[in-house]
């Protein structure tokens, strides 16, 4: 698969798309960058839908890593525990605009995974991550507008 890299300018912004370098297996791979804030975006579907279902199976999970902004969970469990309401938050505002734009009749499960690499404070994740994930679906083999 061939690495490429492009710039977009949003709002005097430089936001970096690459592809091809990691997360190759997946059916699409986005890393975005901005002013020190990088998102990996991925996107996996089944090849074929289940028998008997009527409704479209997309899950859209948005983790932001401790490691990400230079921290350690304290305490004696060192794990990252559940999604906090902000992860679900955002999940769910990149959810909204990318369901519509799947054919009506592809129900393969489909999910979207962003995750947070490094994040610099005063850049918004969630725009970031909403363009990797966009990105990430329009270069996979799933049918999206």
């Amino acid at each position: 698969m061939n690495q490429i890299s492009k710039e977009i300018i949003i709002n005097d912004q430089k936001i970096t798309l690459e592809t091809g370098k990691i997360a190759r297996q997946a059916n699409g791979a986005v890393l975005a960058s901005c002013d020190g804030t990088t998102v990996l975006a991925t996107v996996a579907a089944k090849k074929e839908a289940k028998e008997n279902q009527s409704f479209f199976p997309l899950s859209v999970n948005y983790q932001e890593k401790t490691y990400a902004a230079g921290k350690i969970p304290g305490g004696f469990f060192k794990r990252e525990g559940r999604p906090s309401e902000k992860e679900t938050l955002i999940s769910r505002l990149i959810d909204r605009p990318l369901r519509p734009s799947f054919r009506d009749d592809f129900l393969n499960e489909v999910q979207v995974v962003l995750t947070v690499m490094s994040l610099n404070p005063e850049v918004q994740t969630d725009v970031i991550s909403m363009i990797a994930a966009s990105a990430a679906l329009s270069i996979s083999d799933i049918p999206f507008n």
